[in-house]
């Protein structure tokens, strides 16, 4: 394996186990902090550490017409509506359902990439990855559809709608940000949305009820940190690496991930649909990747006997 393909499948690997923690560290901060709150002190944070950065490495904030314009609707599109979205609908729709319904994200990335996107290939492999992936997440949380989801059919649709938007957000990026350095592309939307949260938070909870102990201090700092600048920076770097489709089925990874963290650090745990549902998330992120795979193989057997 050459080494650019190992430095992408280590980032992708690193962005599915810190995704996926970020659950756990979530749920850690929100016994003692507000979400939004919370949520706009994380984002703030991250956008002090990715200036830092920038400094560091002597990165420029881009400012063309197209910069600004991708900036301004990251800002928005990807953080503060679709993060408020979540926040707000998880107070009602059980964690399991969230993470159902958030598993869309990788059909409209399919759709959208193949309505926007020439270059990116939607062949039947990938198609069948999404379809196998989903029903594994769709068993692992079966439990969640015994409830009378009437209760909190708004909120099902605001996950649904966040989904929707971070789909149409990462086609965007793909298609217009390739000249954006992946630090200098994260630093004004986190900006954005952490002032944008804060003054949210202010204005709609209870933030004298708030209590600064030693978890929500870590919490914060680690989703800030590793949540936000090394998961997001990575995303985009890998957006300009590797197929859109294959990128999106993090989404599938990441509550995997946060089962076994749950079952490590919580004492969850693991029924037979996790594992028979962790099954069919791997052999349909297989599947999906198995066009790719017998396309390198042709080529490689072609250059042998070329």
């Amino acid at each position: 394996m050459k080494t650019g393909a190992v430095k992408i499948f280590f980032v992708y690997a690193i962005l599915c186990f810190i995704w996926g923690s970020t659950w756990l560290a979530i749920r850690l901060g929100l016994e003692t902090l507000t979400p939004i709150y919370s949520a706009g002190i994380r984002f703030s944070l991250a956008a002090f550490f990715i200036l830092i950065l920038m400094k560091i490495r002597g990165v420029r904030l881009q400012l063309d017409k197209i910069s600004i314009r991708l900036y301004l609707t990251m800002g928005f599109l990807s953080f503060v509506i679709p993060f408020g979205l979540v926040y707000w609908a998880e107070q009602y729709v059980p964690s399991g359902m969230a993470s159902v319904l958030f598993a869309v994200f990788p059909f409209f990335v399919a759709i959208f990439s193949f309505v926007f996107i020439a270059r990116e290939s939607l062949d039947i492999f990938k198609i069948l990855g999404i379809v196998i992936g989903f029903l594994g997440i769709v068993i692992i949380f079966s439990d969640s559809f015994s409830e009378d989801i009437t209760h909190y059919l708004i909120g099902m649709f605001a996950i649904v709608l966040s989904a929707i938007m971070q789909a149409g957000i990462a086609i965007t990026i793909k298609k217009y940000g390739y000249h954006l350095n992946p630090l200098s592309m994260n630093f004004v939307p986190m900006l954005i949305a952490g002032i944008s949260m804060l003054v949210i938070g202010l204005a709609m909870e209870d933030t004298s009820i708030n209590s600064y102990g030693l978890n929500a201090v870590l919490s914060i700092l680690y989703l800030a940190f590793f949540g936000s600048v090394i998961t997001f920076t990575s995303y985009y770097w890998l957006l300009k690496k590797i197929n859109i489709v294959i990128l999106s089925l993090t989404a599938f990874i990441t509550p995997i991930t946060a089962l076994i963290l749950g079952y490590l650090f919580y004492n969850e745990q693991l029924s037979t649909n996790d594992f028979v549902g962790s099954a069919f998330v791997l052999f349909g992120i297989l599947g999906a990747n198995l066009g790719n795979l017998l396309r390198m193989r042709k080529k490689a057997i072609i250059k042998e006997h070329g």
